[in-house]
């Protein structure tokens, strides 16, 4: 599992790391494994030229250090300083033993721009609301550069604790990041900026619990459902989908779709869409009588294509099961009643609809979307699924907020979400828990979307037909 941690949990990590070290001994092994990734990203290091973006903190002793080492190594390397005042003495001096040269901020342009790599070394972990402006023409440059741009611990500009982007930022080929990640460079908008991510060692000793956690394929593995040889269709579990509408019968289709393939041993639908249903997918249980009258079932999912049916998700929401609210049933449902609830909630809006619960702008969830799924969980005493470039799931009770890995800009696509709440609700009614429930659905999903699509656009029924072999390749 892929786990990071906020700015102050890792400066406390530092500091009582430092404290048992020679001094200076745990920069040394940071600029160590940064020289490493630049040297394998350089490929040649002889002959190279490379220019450091220096600021006045740590992140700048790192990057001096590192370009020393490349120096050693027979690279051209220049330290442009955006503060020479209260640049890292010690790394100065170190590059500059090592052959390196410096240079003000005042011609770091054309420097830049004619690099083979540039390490951004501008702003630490505890950088706040974007690039300073004399920093900025600097990180504009790099952007018009045709070398690779190194970020040191994540890419200057951009928020460590919330991945939140205010103002100007450094866009990075590559992140080293020591230690353990960060939040941001783990979630969108922040994400972006990082490209891929390295991690380096440096020995630092961390909480049992982090900030942010990201499944990795042996984890989901882990929490698949798998029949054993005494299981029948009712103990596999079943789910019920209410969904659907005269006008939208199409989403309740691809929530049977989704749910079909989650893990449930049977599927139960009740709407307006049985005929479309039944058409499609023979197998499934259909009743026109209602969700009380239904038969039993293990979870629920309500609100996909609902149109205004509100008594439909009140009676679902009355039931003693967990229940997976999406689309429509997010707008219908009582929040006193959905923070009144004894058995698990998940709720999956996408960033509209997140910002429709909050009474915020669209653009204010998409820009702080840790705070905004945080608050969600917080406000309706639910697990949250907010659906996005960046998938985040939350408990009401806190705790570690997971991210998705997966996924491809093609999911981007009409019925995608009623598939993913049918594979969601399935999961709740196998037995997993909310949480679990919508951060495997949420992986498998995303990695279906990225098999179905091969690089080209997709419908929602290939994101569904493709979810047995995300399956298989989870379990390996």
């Amino acid at each position: 599992m892929r786990i990071a941690y906020s700015v102050e949990t890792v400066r406390t990590a530092e500091r009582e790391l430092m404290a048992r070290l020679p001094e200076g001994a745990l920069m040394q092994r940071a600029a160590a494994g940064l020289a490493a990734a630049c040297a394998d990203l350089l490929g040649r290091v002889y002959g190279s030229r490379v220019v450091l973006l220096v600021g006045s903190g740590d992140n700048g002793g790192d990057a001096l250090y590192a370009g020393a080492r490349l120096a050693r190594r027979g690279a051209g390397v220049t330290a442009v300083l955006l503060a020479p005042e209260r640049a890292h003495a010690a790394g100065l001096a170190a590059l500059r033993r090592a052959g390196g040269r410096v240079a003000g901020a005042g011609g770091g342009e054309a420097l830049v721009e004619g690099a083979d790599l540039v390490v951004d070394g501008i702003v630490g972990i505890g950088g706040k609301g974007g690039l300073r402006p004399d920093a900025v023409p600097l990180a504009a440059a790099a952007g018009r550069s045709c070398g690779a741009v190194v970020a040191v611990d994540l890419p200057s500009g951009v928020d460590a604790d919330t991945g939140e982007v205010h103002g100007h930022a450094v866009r990075a080929d590559l992140t080293v990041t020591f230690g353990t990640h960060k939040p941001g460079l783990l979630i969108d908008p922040a994400r972006e900026y990082a490209g891929s991510v390295r991690l380096v060692d440096i020995g630092l000793e961390l909480p049992v619990e982090p900030e942010l956690e990201a499944l990795q394929h042996e984890d989901v593995a882990r929490l698949l459902p798998v029949p054993g040889a005494e299981s029948d269709k009712y103990r596999r579990g079943v789910v019920g989908i209410a969904a659907g509408s005269a006008r939208y019968p199409g989403a309740a289709v691809l929530a049977v779709s989704g749910a079909l393939r989650g893990g449930a041993g049977a599927v139960r639908y009740v709407g307006p869409a049985g005929d479309a249903v039944i058409a499609r997918f023979p197998e499934t249980l259909v009743s026109d009588r209602g969700p009380k009258h239904a038969g039993r079932v293990q979870a629920w999912v309500v609100g996909p294509g609902a149109g205004d049916d509100a008594a439909t998700v009140a009676e679902v929401l009355a039931a003693d099961v967990p229940v997976l609210i999406d689309a429509d049933g997010l707008r219908l449902a009582d929040a006193e009643v959905v923070r009144g609830r004894r058995a698990p909630t998940l709720m999956t809006p996408h960033a509209g609809e997140a910002a429709a619960l909050l009474g915020v702008e669209r653009g204010e969830v998409e820009g702080g979307r840790l705070a905004a799924v945080r608050e969600l969980a917080r406000r309706y005493g639910a697990t949250v699924l907010l659906k996005g470039s960046t998938t985040l799931v939350a408990d009401s009770g806190g705790g570690a907020v997971r991210v998705n890995p997966t996924g491809t800009g093609w999911l981007a696509t009409a019925g995608s979400g009623d598939v993913l709440s049918g594979l969601g609700g399935s999961l709740l009614a196998a037995g997993l828990s909310a949480v679990d429930a919508g951060s495997v659905g949420a992986y498998l999903h995303g990695l279906a979307g990225r098999l179905a699509a091969d690089g080209a656009p997709v419908g929602a029924h290939d994101v569904a037909d493709a979810v047995p072999g995300a399956w298989r390749n989870v379990l390996g």
